[in-house]
Protein backbone atom coordinates (compact mmCIF):
# COMPACT_ATOMS: atom_id res chain seq x y z
CA UNK A 1 0.00 0.00 0.00
CA UNK A 2 1.65 3.07 -1.34
CA UNK A 3 1.84 6.10 0.91
CA UNK A 4 2.17 10.05 0.42
CA UNK A 5 3.81 11.81 3.35
CA UNK A 6 6.66 13.03 1.17
CA UNK A 7 6.22 16.09 -1.58
CA UNK A 8 4.28 14.79 -4.48
CA UNK A 9 3.92 15.84 -8.29
CA UNK A 10 -0.01 16.84 -8.25
CA UNK A 11 -2.37 17.76 -10.91
CA UNK A 12 -5.34 19.69 -9.36
CA UNK A 13 -8.39 19.45 -11.66
CA UNK A 14 -11.05 21.50 -10.36
CA UNK A 15 -14.38 20.45 -11.64
CA UNK A 16 -16.13 24.13 -12.88
CA UNK A 17 -19.24 22.86 -11.23
CA UNK A 18 -17.17 22.75 -8.06
CA UNK A 19 -15.78 26.95 -9.12
CA UNK A 20 -19.61 27.88 -8.91
CA UNK A 21 -20.87 26.30 -6.48
CA UNK A 22 -18.39 26.59 -3.44
CA UNK A 23 -15.53 29.04 -4.35
CA UNK A 24 -14.53 29.15 -0.93
CA UNK A 25 -13.91 25.92 -0.53
CA UNK A 26 -12.05 25.60 -3.85
CA UNK A 27 -9.64 28.09 -2.74
CA UNK A 28 -9.07 26.17 0.73
CA UNK A 29 -8.17 23.07 -0.80
CA UNK A 30 -5.98 24.86 -3.72
CA UNK A 31 -3.81 26.85 -0.93
CA UNK A 32 -3.70 23.41 1.31
CA UNK A 33 -2.55 21.14 -1.97
CA UNK A 34 -0.13 23.89 -3.06
CA UNK A 35 1.35 24.63 0.14
CA UNK A 36 2.28 20.97 0.92
CA UNK A 37 3.46 19.61 -2.51
CA UNK A 38 4.25 20.83 -6.32
CA UNK A 39 1.10 21.61 -7.47
CA UNK A 40 0.25 22.18 -11.49
CA UNK A 41 -3.88 23.70 -10.91
CA UNK A 42 -5.85 23.17 -13.89
CA UNK A 43 -9.17 24.67 -14.52
CA UNK A 44 -11.35 23.21 -17.43
CA UNK A 45 -14.57 24.61 -18.72
CA UNK A 46 -15.99 21.40 -19.47
CA UNK A 47 -16.01 17.63 -20.20
CA UNK A 48 -14.04 17.81 -23.22
CA UNK A 49 -11.21 19.99 -21.85
CA UNK A 50 -11.70 17.78 -18.70
CA UNK A 51 -10.47 14.73 -20.45
CA UNK A 52 -7.85 16.34 -22.21
CA UNK A 53 -6.30 17.60 -18.89
CA UNK A 54 -6.54 13.79 -17.54
CA UNK A 55 -5.13 12.35 -20.51
CA UNK A 56 -2.12 14.91 -20.59
CA UNK A 57 -1.46 14.37 -16.65
CA UNK A 58 1.85 12.38 -17.46
CA UNK A 59 3.60 11.27 -14.00
CA UNK A 60 1.71 13.98 -12.08
CA UNK A 61 -1.24 12.03 -9.65
CA UNK A 62 -4.40 13.75 -10.11
CA UNK A 63 -6.52 15.25 -7.39
CA UNK A 64 -10.10 15.43 -8.59
CA UNK A 65 -11.74 18.62 -6.68
CA UNK A 66 -15.48 18.04 -6.88
CA UNK A 67 -18.85 16.67 -6.71
CA UNK A 68 -19.70 12.71 -7.49
CA UNK A 69 -20.27 13.62 -11.18
CA UNK A 70 -16.82 14.99 -11.74
CA UNK A 71 -15.24 11.77 -9.62
CA UNK A 72 -17.13 9.41 -11.63
CA UNK A 73 -16.15 11.35 -14.71
CA UNK A 74 -12.46 11.11 -13.94
CA UNK A 75 -13.03 6.98 -13.43
CA UNK A 76 -15.18 6.65 -16.24
CA UNK A 77 -12.28 8.26 -18.52
CA UNK A 78 -8.98 6.48 -16.84
CA UNK A 79 -11.09 3.21 -17.27
CA UNK A 80 -11.94 3.83 -21.52
CA UNK A 81 -8.32 4.59 -21.61
CA UNK A 82 -7.21 1.40 -19.71
CA UNK A 83 -5.23 3.05 -17.13
CA UNK A 84 -7.55 3.14 -14.71
CA UNK A 85 -5.28 0.02 -12.94
CA UNK A 86 -1.74 1.78 -13.58
CA UNK A 87 -3.39 5.58 -11.54
CA UNK A 88 -3.93 6.40 -7.95
CA UNK A 89 -6.37 9.07 -7.86
CA UNK A 90 -7.33 11.50 -5.09
CA UNK A 91 -10.15 13.94 -4.56
CA UNK A 92 -11.55 16.87 -2.59
CA UNK A 93 -15.33 16.63 -2.53
CA UNK A 94 -16.80 20.26 -2.95
CA UNK A 95 -20.56 20.27 -4.22
CA UNK A 96 -24.02 19.17 -2.99
CA UNK A 97 -23.50 15.64 -4.59
CA UNK A 98 -21.11 13.80 -2.71
CA UNK A 99 -22.90 10.49 -1.35
CA UNK A 100 -20.39 8.29 -3.49
CA UNK A 101 -17.73 10.11 -2.48
CA UNK A 102 -18.02 9.98 1.24
CA UNK A 103 -19.28 6.55 1.25
CA UNK A 104 -15.75 5.75 -0.19
CA UNK A 105 -14.03 7.01 2.74
CA UNK A 106 -13.48 10.61 1.40
CA UNK A 107 -13.00 12.75 4.15
CA UNK A 108 -15.94 15.44 4.28
CA UNK A 109 -14.46 19.54 4.56
CA UNK A 110 -12.34 21.05 2.22
CA UNK A 111 -8.91 21.39 4.69
CA UNK A 112 -9.26 17.62 5.77
CA UNK A 113 -9.67 16.15 2.19
CA UNK A 114 -6.40 17.92 1.13
CA UNK A 115 -4.71 16.66 3.82
CA UNK A 116 -4.99 13.38 3.06
CA UNK A 117 -4.73 14.09 -0.47
CA UNK A 118 -0.78 14.39 0.93
CA UNK A 119 -0.74 12.10 3.81
CA UNK A 120 -2.78 9.45 2.99
CA UNK A 121 -2.25 5.78 1.09
CA UNK A 122 -3.98 4.24 -1.46
CA UNK A 123 -6.52 1.93 -0.96
CA UNK A 124 -7.84 -0.79 -3.91
CA UNK A 125 -11.60 -0.80 -3.99
CA UNK A 126 -13.81 -2.93 -6.16
CA UNK A 127 -16.14 -1.26 -9.29
CA UNK A 128 -18.46 -2.70 -11.11
CA UNK A 129 -18.27 -2.42 -14.67
CA UNK A 130 -21.26 -3.24 -17.06
CA UNK A 131 -21.75 -4.86 -20.98
CA UNK A 132 -21.35 -1.36 -22.57
CA UNK A 133 -18.19 -0.37 -20.43
CA UNK A 134 -19.63 1.43 -17.22
CA UNK A 135 -17.84 1.77 -14.26
CA UNK A 136 -20.44 2.14 -11.15
CA UNK A 137 -17.82 2.90 -7.65
CA UNK A 138 -21.03 2.79 -5.22
CA UNK A 139 -24.62 1.32 -5.00
CA UNK A 140 -26.50 0.63 -8.54
CA UNK A 141 -30.34 0.82 -7.80
CA UNK A 142 -33.33 -0.10 -9.99
CA UNK A 143 -35.49 1.71 -10.28
CA UNK A 144 -33.24 5.19 -9.97
CA UNK A 145 -33.47 7.23 -6.70
CA UNK A 146 -34.76 10.00 -7.63
CA UNK A 147 -32.26 12.75 -8.74
CA UNK A 148 -31.85 15.98 -6.31
CA UNK A 149 -32.76 19.50 -7.54
CA UNK A 150 -29.15 20.32 -8.00
CA UNK A 151 -28.26 17.02 -9.80
CA UNK A 152 -30.90 17.43 -12.09
CA UNK A 153 -29.49 20.83 -13.29
CA UNK A 154 -25.91 19.01 -13.66
CA UNK A 155 -28.20 16.03 -15.58
CA UNK A 156 -29.78 18.15 -17.49
CA UNK A 157 -26.51 19.31 -19.38
CA UNK A 158 -26.50 23.27 -18.68
CA UNK A 159 -23.58 24.73 -19.83
CA UNK A 160 -22.04 27.87 -21.00
CA UNK A 161 -22.83 27.99 -25.12
CA UNK A 162 -26.50 26.85 -23.99
CA UNK A 163 -27.08 29.83 -21.46
CA UNK A 164 -25.06 32.00 -24.33
CA UNK A 165 -27.80 30.81 -26.95
CA UNK A 166 -30.59 31.58 -24.42
CA UNK A 167 -29.41 34.94 -23.68
CA UNK A 168 -29.26 35.61 -27.65
CA UNK A 169 -32.67 34.48 -28.01
CA UNK A 170 -34.01 36.69 -25.56
CA UNK A 171 -32.51 39.65 -27.23
CA UNK A 172 -33.70 38.93 -30.46
CA UNK A 173 -37.00 38.12 -29.44
CA UNK A 174 -38.92 40.96 -27.74
CA UNK A 175 -40.91 40.80 -24.61
CA UNK A 176 -44.87 40.81 -24.91
CA UNK A 177 -46.14 43.43 -22.72
CA UNK A 178 -48.75 41.79 -19.95
CA UNK A 179 -50.79 43.98 -17.72
CA UNK A 180 -50.88 41.13 -15.31
CA UNK A 181 -47.87 39.65 -13.01
CA UNK A 182 -46.99 36.40 -14.40
CA UNK A 183 -46.92 33.70 -11.77
CA UNK A 184 -44.10 31.43 -12.17
CA UNK A 185 -45.07 27.90 -13.08
CA UNK A 186 -43.56 24.97 -11.20
CA UNK A 187 -42.92 21.46 -13.20
CA UNK A 188 -44.58 18.29 -11.03
CA UNK A 189 -42.45 16.19 -9.77
CA UNK A 190 -42.60 12.66 -11.97
CA UNK A 191 -44.44 10.09 -10.56
CA UNK A 192 -42.89 7.28 -8.63
CA UNK A 193 -41.98 4.22 -10.51
CA UNK A 194 -43.93 1.39 -10.13
CA UNK A 195 -43.25 -2.13 -9.83
CA UNK A 196 -41.30 -3.64 -12.62
CA UNK A 197 -41.17 -7.08 -14.01
CA UNK A 198 -37.61 -8.50 -13.85
CA UNK A 199 -35.56 -11.13 -14.24
CA UNK A 200 -32.24 -10.87 -11.62
CA UNK A 201 -28.95 -13.47 -12.18
CA UNK A 202 -26.36 -13.38 -9.71
CA UNK A 203 -23.50 -15.81 -11.02
CA UNK A 204 -26.02 -17.50 -13.75
CA UNK A 205 -28.57 -18.42 -10.33
CA UNK A 206 -31.89 -16.58 -11.12
CA UNK A 207 -32.38 -15.10 -7.60
CA UNK A 208 -35.91 -13.66 -9.26
CA UNK A 209 -37.83 -14.17 -12.31
CA UNK A 210 -40.29 -12.27 -14.54
CA UNK A 211 -43.42 -14.03 -12.64
CA UNK A 212 -42.46 -11.98 -9.26
CA UNK A 213 -42.74 -8.39 -9.81
CA UNK A 214 -40.05 -6.34 -7.73
CA UNK A 215 -40.34 -2.93 -6.35
CA UNK A 216 -36.52 -2.42 -5.88
CA UNK A 217 -32.95 -3.90 -7.19
CA UNK A 218 -29.82 -2.83 -5.46
CA UNK A 219 -26.22 -4.21 -6.37
CA UNK A 220 -23.18 -2.89 -4.27
CA UNK A 221 -19.80 -3.90 -4.80
CA UNK A 222 -18.32 -5.36 -1.63
CA UNK A 223 -14.80 -5.64 -0.50
CA UNK A 224 -13.82 -9.05 -1.24
CA UNK A 225 -14.40 -8.93 -4.85
CA UNK A 226 -18.25 -9.80 -4.76
CA UNK A 227 -21.41 -7.59 -4.72
CA UNK A 228 -23.95 -7.85 -2.42
CA UNK A 229 -27.90 -8.00 -4.57
CA UNK A 230 -30.44 -7.00 -3.03
CA UNK A 231 -33.94 -7.62 -4.38
CA UNK A 232 -37.39 -6.67 -2.55
CA UNK A 233 -40.70 -8.49 -4.88
CA UNK A 234 -43.37 -6.63 -4.13
CA UNK A 235 -45.16 -9.37 -2.43
CA UNK A 236 -42.87 -9.10 0.22
CA UNK A 237 -43.82 -5.63 1.57
CA UNK A 238 -42.54 -3.00 3.55
CA UNK A 239 -41.77 -5.24 7.40
CA UNK A 240 -40.05 -8.67 5.65
CA UNK A 241 -36.99 -8.77 4.34
CA UNK A 242 -35.68 -8.53 1.08
CA UNK A 243 -33.98 -11.13 -1.21
CA UNK A 244 -29.86 -11.17 -1.27
CA UNK A 245 -27.08 -12.95 -2.91
CA UNK A 246 -23.78 -12.40 -3.41
CA UNK A 247 -21.65 -12.80 -6.79
CA UNK A 248 -19.08 -11.59 -9.26
CA UNK A 249 -21.79 -11.05 -12.27
CA UNK A 250 -24.91 -9.77 -11.80
CA UNK A 251 -27.54 -9.72 -15.25
CA UNK A 252 -30.72 -7.79 -15.21
CA UNK A 253 -33.30 -8.16 -17.79
CA UNK A 254 -36.86 -7.78 -18.79
CA UNK A 255 -39.09 -4.90 -19.88
CA UNK A 256 -37.35 -1.72 -20.83
CA UNK A 257 -35.67 -0.03 -17.32
CA UNK A 258 -33.86 2.63 -16.07
CA UNK A 259 -30.92 2.47 -13.29
CA UNK A 260 -29.39 4.83 -11.60
CA UNK A 261 -25.36 4.09 -10.97
CA UNK A 262 -23.43 6.57 -8.63
CA UNK A 263 -24.53 10.18 -9.82
CA UNK A 264 -26.13 9.43 -13.45
CA UNK A 265 -29.43 7.88 -14.39
CA UNK A 266 -29.26 5.60 -17.67
CA UNK A 267 -30.98 3.62 -19.62
CA UNK A 268 -34.09 2.90 -20.75
CA UNK A 269 -32.42 -0.69 -21.14
CA UNK A 270 -33.72 -4.28 -21.25
CA UNK A 271 -30.77 -6.19 -20.61
CA UNK A 272 -27.70 -5.27 -18.84
CA UNK A 273 -24.74 -7.36 -16.92
CA UNK A 274 -22.28 -6.09 -14.22
CA UNK A 275 -18.98 -7.69 -13.50
CA UNK A 276 -16.94 -7.04 -9.94
CA UNK A 277 -13.27 -5.46 -10.83
CA UNK A 278 -11.72 -6.64 -7.63
CA UNK A 279 -9.37 -3.95 -6.52
CA UNK A 280 -9.22 -1.64 -10.50
CA UNK A 281 -9.37 1.52 -8.44
CA UNK A 282 -7.01 3.03 -6.70
CA UNK A 283 -8.03 6.30 -4.10
CA UNK A 284 -5.98 7.98 -1.62
CA UNK A 285 -7.51 7.90 1.62
CA UNK A 286 -6.99 8.88 5.06
CA UNK A 287 -4.88 6.66 6.99
CA UNK A 288 -7.23 4.05 9.28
Amino acid sequence: MATFATPDQLLVIIDPVARRTDGESVRIAKDVLSAGAAAKVCLPEGPEEFARVLARRGSRRPVVVGDDRALTRAVALLHQQRELAECVLSMVPVGSALGVAHALGVPTGAVAAARAVLDGSERRLDVLVDDSDGVVLGALRIPPVPLTPQEAAVAGGVRPWLRTCQSLVRTLVPSRPSRTTRTSRVAPAPPPPGPARLRVEVDGVTLVDLDQPVEAVSVTPDTAGAAVVEVRPLSLGAEASPLQARGRTVTVSGADFRYRADAVVAGPVRRRTWVVREGALGLVLPER
